[in-house]
């Protein structure tokens, strides 16, 4: 038998038996169907043929293929692992849209997880969150305790204890002001994520000593008895928030439920502040936007706000000009009804 170098081989003549492939010899890509091919070659493995040419079933190289397109098959399910605890306890879709906007989900971010919004996505999490039994009512509302009652009291005591000391003549009457209504008009309670907003406090001290100074006791005075007006204020505007976020089904539909009241809560604390103005006989126009001031960093920080922006507010009123307050509070209130307008703000603990 005579062996024939493959290198230097003429091609086969038409008819001869070599000539059963019906591939061309020039192209290298298409592999005899009956394998023999592969068996001649040296170094050439069963089933490992080029780059271009299809694996045979069952070879590791045709399995590789079909694991891939499962990475990224369910996006949502990646998501919904990330926030699961978040699913889990919430007792409606938009308690789960609320935490994702707080995450920073907006409706551009859920157009990747093929929805066209923030509500759409959350209704899509509620739905595939397992749950071990029925989700729980949304709470009633609950009558005042003697907890509520206690808060309500210890409000009323700056006003109390500001006034009886400027009635009395004692010197001290202004400078206890201030202490009083910066500690109760703007204590927040324990802000968004337990830390407690020194910055805030401190400028807002600052701000009231620095307007009680330039304006007398009775601007004090007039600040401390609105810190009752105040707090009944802000808690009613939680509540009433609170319950809106219930009974809506999309997150516009709470932030143009949620406004008007917002607006109401800040109206009426500016007529109870002007009403303490004229009780303690203190300067409407400084004692107003400041007491105003006070109470939109109250409502910021209790909501979980950015401190730098009420900060930013607060030393924007320590400028030595009239305007600074009234600015400040300008300021202020317009991050407040952006801030206060978002569900993430009123969302439960």
């Amino acid at each position: 038998m005579t062996t024939v170098d493959p290198d230097t081989a003429a091609p086969p003549a038409p008819g001869s038996r070599a000539s059963g492939d019906s591939a061309p010899a020039a192209a290298p890509d298409r592999a005899p169907q009956d394998g023999t091919a592969d068996a001649a070659s040296p170094g050439h493995r069963p089933g490992s043929g080029s780059p271009n040419s299809p694996d045979r079933a069952g070879s590791p190289r045709a399995a590789t293929p079909q694991a891939r397109p499962r990475v990224a098959g369910d996006p949502v399910k990646t998501l919904l692992h990330r926030h699961r605890e978040l699913c889990e306890r919430a007792v409606d879709p938009l308690e789960i849209a609320a935490g994702l906007e707080a995450h920073g989900i907006t409706d551009r971010t859920a157009a990747r997880f093929r929805h066209r919004d923030v509500f759409s996505l959350a209704e899509e999490l509620y739905a595939r969150s397992p749950r071990g039994e029925a989700p729980a009512a949304a709470p009633a509302l609950v009558p005042p305790g003697p907890a509520a009652y206690r808060r309500f009291g210890c409000a009323l005591l700056p006003g109390a204890l500001a006034t009886g000391a400027a009635a009395a003549g004692q010197s001290w009457a202004g400078p206890a002001a201030v202490a009083v209504t910066v500690a109760a008009l703007v204590w927040p309670g324990r802000a968004a994520g337990g830390r407690f907003p020194w910055l805030a406090h401190l400028l807002a001290a600052a701000v009231t000593g620095w307007a009680a100074y330039r304006y007398g006791t009775a601007l004090a005075v007039g600040l401390a008895l609105a810190v009752g007006p105040g707090h009944l204020l802000a808690a009613g505007f939680a509540a009433g928030a609170r319950a809106r976020l219930d009974a809506s089904r999309a997150l516009e539909d709470f932030a143009d439920r949620v406004r008007p009241l917002l607006f109401t809560a800040v109206a009426g604390f500016t007529a109870a502040a002007a009403a303490a103005a004229a009780v303690a006989g203190a300067p409407l126009t400084a004692t107003a936007p400041l007491a105003l001031l006070l109470f939109l960093a109250r409502l910021l920080l209790r909501h979980g706000s950015r401190r730098g922006r009420v900060a930013a507010a607060l030393a924007l009123a320590l400028i030595p000009v009239p305007a600074a307050a009234p600015a400040a509070a300008a300021a202020l209130l317009v991050h407040a009804v952006l801030a206060l307008s978002r569900a993430s703000a009123h969302a439960r603990p």
